[in-house]
């Protein structure tokens, strides 16, 4: 197999291990993501967040929840709620009248799933392209049960594929088939064309999103552009947004002394020896500024953070983010900047 190299390189797959067609820490298939539905239907992105979800941030970021359409103006009712009251309208008639809203039915979620070259790492539990293909599909699940509008776009190297939000179960497959198919082409054989930058990514979320989405962002964040805080900031005034960077804790965190680690794009190949002062500086250094930055959209634009560990399974930490559990998440990111993904443990 062209991908059981890739394995070994990447730690998930011991040289002795047997390496076998369908190796979900490496890859997903779309029977694989089809399978997360019913794990996926236990999770809940309502506006009423627990006091533990991520969502219900300490930043003014918690979700708006969805808008309200004007329904009637009608007399006052014992049963009616007195903060309804227009009190104009009964100034003018003399009469208390209410003014009576209705939920919209649904609102819609936008996906935003990291299938470039950058994501096909991981050195625990799977890749980080695996990490966010799955927290995609549960999401997408999630979204379809409380009958809302899930679409989405998955990023590739050379171009993004887009699929429009709709109450669909036609529409949620048709998003899966992209991210598995973005998935199954990425091997460390593969030579990757200058990546899409997330510029490109959120100029095509601005068009798809122009008001009232939730939107979530499964990536690295290893292409910031220069216009991507602009288009954040104009992103953030009008939707929900959630940033979810997908970290490898131990490559990024927590690199021991004595590794020499070897990293191909498919087409050049380099040899990092972590032993080395100068090298793990400029590592930490590269790791340090991307984290310092979503901080800083974090606290400037009221953004939720909901960090992403290939350390473990996407399902409990979806849990824990959501509040649904209390244990916390390995590799959390925090508003207080130093501290880093892999502080936190379970307790």
């Amino acid at each position: 197999m062209r991908s059981i190299s890739a394995r070994q390189r990447a730690g998930v797959l011991s040289a002795t291990e047997p390496a076998t067609d369908t190796d979900y820490r490496i890859h997903v298939d779309l029977a694989r993501l089809r399978s997360l539905e019913a794990h996926g239907q236990t999770l809940h992105l309502l506006p009423r967040q627990p006091a533990r979800s991520v969502l219900n941030g300490r930043h003014g970021s918690r979700l708006r929840g969805r808008g309200l359409d004007f329904l009637e103006l009608r007399g006052y009712l014992p049963s009616d709620d007195i903060r309804s009251i227009d009190w104009r309208v009964t100034a003018r008639t003399g009469e208390p009248h209410v003014r009576v809203f209705t939920e919209e039915r649904d609102r819609p979620t936008l996906l935003v799933i990291d299938q470039r070259m950058s994501m096909f790492f991981g050195t625990r539990h799977a890749m980080k392209s695996v990490t966010a293909a799955e927290t995609a599909a549960l999401l997408s699940f999630a979204v379809l049960a409380q009958n809302d509008r899930i679409g989405g776009l998955v990023v590739r190297d050379d171009g993004i594929d887009e699929v429009r939000p709709a109450c669909s179960r036609a529409t949620l497959m048709r998003l899966l088939s992209h991210i598995a198919d973005a998935n199954q082409q990425l091997h460390a054989e593969r030579e990757a064309p200058a990546p899409t930058s997330l510029d490109d990514v959120l100029t095509s979320v601005s068009r798809l999103a122009r008001r009232d989405h939730l939107i979530i962002v499964l990536s690295d964040f290893d292409v910031i552009g220069p216009r991507s805080e602009r288009l954040l900031s104009s992103l953030s005034r009008h939707n929900d947004i959630v940033l979810a960077p997908v970290v490898d804790p131990f490559a990024e965190y927590d690199l021991p002394r004595d590794l020499r680690l070897v990293v191909t794009d498919g087409d050049l190949q380099a040899t990092f020896d972590t032993s080395d002062d100068a090298v793990r500086a400029a590592l930490e250094s590269v790791t340090a500024q991307r984290h310092e930055q979503l901080i800083s959209w974090q606290r400037k634009f009221g953004l939720n953070l909901a960090p992403l560990s290939t350390s473990e399974p996407a399902l409990p930490q979806l849990r824990r983010l959501l509040g649904l559990q209390r244990r916390s998440l390995p590799g959390q990111l925090s508003s207080n900047a130093n501290t880093r993904p892999g502080d936190q443990h379970d307790r």
